[in-house]
């Protein structure tokens, strides 16, 4: 199966801000970028998003006809959203730091937990054997599970997969 992984465009927060499953808006101007990402990606294709707008956006430029799916959303940060990385405790930050994998964050997830949502959602494309080609309009940390599942590299080692802004990545699966 032919998906297109792709990262929505530059939000409005300022960097060094957690922003994770919060509903923040897409910094203009992105038509441009809207347009060359639908250049690079089959028209016929079916397109998920993530619920979150920055996503939803995007994927309704690309497709008259979306599936949004709360599987797609990115890490859950808890008490950090919105907060600046440099003002988060200590005490919190530098086990997380140790082991984002496994270490849940307060009142939000861990990676791991991330990765299962994504690993359900696989398990449900995989069972509809559908043989269109398909579209996930999402973030990085669910892009890089994405691609930790597909090549067999640990969560670990996850932040290795660089993915920017815009980014459109082809795998099969």
């Amino acid at each position: 199966m032919e998906v297109y992984l792709v990262r929505h465009t530059e939000t409005v927060c300022e960097k060094g801000i957690c922003y994770g499953q919060s509903d923040v808006g897409l910094k203009a101007p992105f038509l441009e970028q809207f347009e060359s990402i639908k250049s690079q990606i089959p028209l016929d294709a079916v397109v998920f998003s993530s619920p979150l707008s920055r996503c939803t956006q995007l994927a309704n430029y690309l497709s008259p006809s979306i599936t949004i799916d709360s599987r797609l959303m990115e890490m859950n940060f808890g008490d950090w959203e919105m907060k600046k990385w440099d003002a988060i405790p200590e005490p919190d930050f530098t086990p997380w730091m140790n082991d984002f994998v496994n270490v849940t964050v307060p009142n939000g997830e861990s990676f791991v937990v991330l990765h299962d949502r994504v690993s359900s959602f696989l398990s449900t494309l995989a069972s509809e054997k559908n043989s269109k080609k398909i579209v996930i309009v999402t973030h990085a940390g669910v892009i890089r599970s994405f691609l930790c599942a597909n090549s067999g590299l640990s969560l670990k080692d996850a932040f290795n997969n660089k993915v920017d802004f815009g980014a459109v990545i082809k795998i099969e699966l």
